[in-house]
């Protein structure tokens, strides 16, 4: 025999009142508690959310991403990192530096791998979003003629790149690097999956092969990586301080690179617009093929003349 129970609702102890749920709440009340949120976190502490270039809050990037897309990839997730990256940096000598600082400082430390990937992506997102425009511009001269020379034409660094994240199997960013080469000012495509950063100074956390194609138990990229990774580990061992990393800038093998353009691959910023690609409509390929219309290259430009600088010194 089913004997029932009479249920008594639960009263809030020691003064609190009960709260329902997010999910089961009005939408423009949850929407207020999103917003707040991402306000304090822009408040509080030494990193945060910073003021991007053009103002694409009501309208998102047009032809590019909604205002709703745009909400998602880069006010809602770069306050998560940075609230993140907030809680794990607090007490430590990383609270109060700068984030590219904690980003190259970081990479040689399993310890501090937490920190590390939210910095790098902190960094990373925002390096993307600050390149975008809300028209078409056209490249400056001289970075035109320095991109035909290391490309041989403009429109086929635009398929190297579109190509090159859609064919990431994995989330990540595709790189326009500037680099020194036969004494002339040179550029190159590269990529880097996950949290990893394209700055020399970190190369040991550069993650620039795909781990689903790329590294098999037998494949010679597999066993040339676990040696590089033995090999970057040894070298790093022992360099707890940050004077002490200051001493090697560039990790063995690698060569001094300048990011001046970025393009995030991660499914986050495009699924809401473009979907998943099914049928060969949207997907990942549409969302490239649109970012390309969308670069500022006045900021690319702006970057490069100032890496110069570094590059020739």
């Amino acid at each position: 025999m089913i004997r029932r129970r009479l249920r008594i609702p639960r009263v809030a102890r020691c003064g609190l009142t009960s709260t329902p749920p997010l999910a089961s709440r009005s939408l423009p009340f949850a929407q207020s508690i999103i917003q707040a949120q991402a306000a304090q976190s822009r408040s509080l502490g030494y990193h945060y959310v910073p003021k991007l270039i053009h103002d694409f809050e009501k309208t998102g990037v047009p032809d590019f991403l909604s205002a709703e897309g745009y909400d998602i990839a880069w006010k809602q997730y770069q306050t998560l990192m940075i609230e993140k990256l907030e809680e794990k940096t607090a007490e430590t000598q990383w609270a109060n530096k700068e984030l590219l600082n904690v980003v190259l400082h970081t990479a040689r430390e399993p310890r501090d791998a937490a920190i590390f990937n939210y910095a790098s992506m902190a960094h990373n997102n925002h390096f993307f979003f600050k390149g975008l425009s809300p028209t078409t511009v056209e490249i400056p001269h001289q970075l035109k003629a320095d991109l035909e020379r290391s490309f041989g034409s403009i429109e086929t660094l635009r398929r190297e790149m579109v190509y090159t994240a859609d064919a990431m199997f994995g989330p990540g960013f595709v790189w326009l690097v500037q680099v020194r080469q036969s004494g002339m000012n040179a550029f190159k495509i590269l990529t880097t999956y996950l949290a990893g950063t394209p700055y020399a100074a970190a190369h040991f956390r550069r993650q620039n092969l795909d781990a689903n194609t790329d590294i098999g138990g037998n494949s010679q990229k597999g066993i040339t990586a676990g040696h590089k990774y033995l090999e970057n580990s040894a070298n790093a061992a022992g360099k707890r301080s940050e004077e002490a990393s200051k001493e090697s800038k560039i990790a063995p093998g690698g060569i001094d690179v300048h990011p001046v353009l970025c393009l995030n691959t991660w499914e986050h910023v495009w699924l809401r617009d473009f979907g998943m690609g099914v049928g060969g409509m949207g997907g990942k390929l549409e969302y490239a093929e649109a970012w390309w219309y969308r670069i500022d290259w006045n900021v690319v430009a702006e970057m490069a003349n100032k890496n110069k600088a570094t590059l020739y010194k």
